[in-house]
């Protein structure tokens, strides 16, 4: 799997050959770091093929940057002097916020994939960007207030519902919120003062997956969620995301699945996310949007006839999708995240009844899983966001 460099926007790396060896090396080491956590000088050592006085001058050097620290191990009885362990600094994090058409979500991470705080905002109705900007900004506000020597921020990651043009962070469409080219990165930077960067909210939720969840070490996976805003998706081949020539590629949710079906808010008819909702499975059950989280139990244990036909329909309509997605790119994997996985896992995880039409060599060495980091998937995506282009080039970070 690739590093995440798919979602970097900044310029390459400048200045001679030597520094751009040891930059490119700072970047090695502080990559494996965040996305394996913990790690002795030695397997450094293994994994990236260095000498061990690079990695010792490296790690020094990222240490001094505030970005990692080395401790003794505290277990273990290995013979002869013990290798130094490189721990992540705790301190340093990414501010991640995801705006829904029911609420806006907004979190800190850490490295390493830990959500440290998190906050849910309502809203009666899908927000405006100024309304992100403003109640997002209350919140960081809010979440940094009495941490601000504690914390080092170093960015804020936006997923968002809808299609961004990575490169600036513009919203170029994102239907259910109403939204058309708007600049959203350019607005949060300016009211809080912190880098930010926006990318699909599907995208993010997929980062997080290959890097900390189901998806970790796999090259070719496909990749479906499904929350308050609709269904969105990806695929990674070859160990690389499929972007497309816009980076608008992966709109599983436009699948179509229905003839003659629900109007979707992109115009078309038919489309899985208009007919496979997390509305209609809240309302058949008899939660309320901020009750989410209790959806999969609730579905799982219901044994009402009209819930359980309604799951049995719209497991069927995912299985066209999927049946589509496997047959398109040939995955070993297909990640369901969100209110999918949770459809899934009331429907008994039948992974022949979602697959069962797909082309048979193509299918029968495909496995399903639900999303491992779960209802923290976005806001690890969020992060990985910022991450990538910290890890991209941490020589750039200033010193404190």
């Amino acid at each position: 799997m690739s590093s995440g460099r798919d979602f970097v926007s900044r310029t390459p790396l400048q200045g001679g050959a030597t520094d751009q060896l040891r930059r490119s090396n700072l970047s090695n080491i502080l990559g494996l770091v965040h996305s394996e956590g913990p790690l002795s000088r030695a397997e450094l050592t293994r994994l990236t093929g260095l000498n061990r006085s690079t990695v010792g001058d490296l790690v020094a050097e990222l240490a001094d940057l505030g970005l990692v620290y080395e401790a003794l191990p505290t277990t273990g009885n290995v013979p002869g002097r013990p290798s130094p362990i490189v721990h992540a600094q705790s301190g340093v994090v990414a501010i991640a916020i995801n705006p829904e058409v029911d609420a806006i979500h907004v979190g800190l991470v850490g490295m390493s994939g830990r959500v440290l705080a998190r906050v849910r905002l309502e809203v009666a109705s899908a927000p405006t960007p100024a309304d992100v900007v403003r109640l997002a900004s209350a919140a960081i506000a809010g979440l940094l207030s009495g941490r601000e020597t504690a914390l080092r921020v170093v960015g804020i990651g936006v997923a968002v519902p809808g299609q961004v043009r990575v490169s600036d962070g513009t919203v170029r469409e994102a239907t259910h919120m109403g939204w058309a080219e708007e600049p959203l990165s350019r607005m949060l930077s300016e009211a809080t003062t912190f880098p930010a960067w926006a990318a699909n909210a599907a995208n993010l939720a997929m980062r997080a997956e290959s890097v900390f969840g189901a998806g970790k070490g796999v090259d070719d996976f496909v990749y479906f969620i499904g929350g308050a805003s609709g269904i969105g998706g990806g695929a990674v081949t070859g160990g690389r995301l499929l972007n497309g020539a816009a980076g608008y590629a992966g709109e599983f949710g436009h699948s179509f699945v229905r003839s003659h079906g629900t109007r979707c808010s992109c115009g078309a008819t038919g489309c899985l996310e208009a007919e496979v909702t997390q509305a209609g499975l809240l309302e058949a059950v008899g939660l309320a949007p901020a009750e989410a989280r209790l959806l999969g139990a609730r579905l799982a244990s219901s044994r009402d006839p009209g819930v359980r036909a309604l799951i049995s329909e719209q497991l069927d309509l995912l299985a066209i999708a999927v049946r589509t997605a496997v047959n398109l790119f040939n995955p070993t994997l297909v990640v369901l995240g969100g209110f999918l996985s949770d459809l899934y896992e009331a429907g008994g995880r039948d992974g022949d009844a979602l697959l069962g039409d797909a082309i048979r060599s193509a299918r029968e060495d495909v496995r399903i899983e639900g999303a491992a980091s779960a209802s923290d998937q976005l806001l690890i995506g969020c992060g990985e966001l910022v991450f990538s282009e910290l890890i991209a080039d941490p020589a750039s970070l200033p010193l404190r």
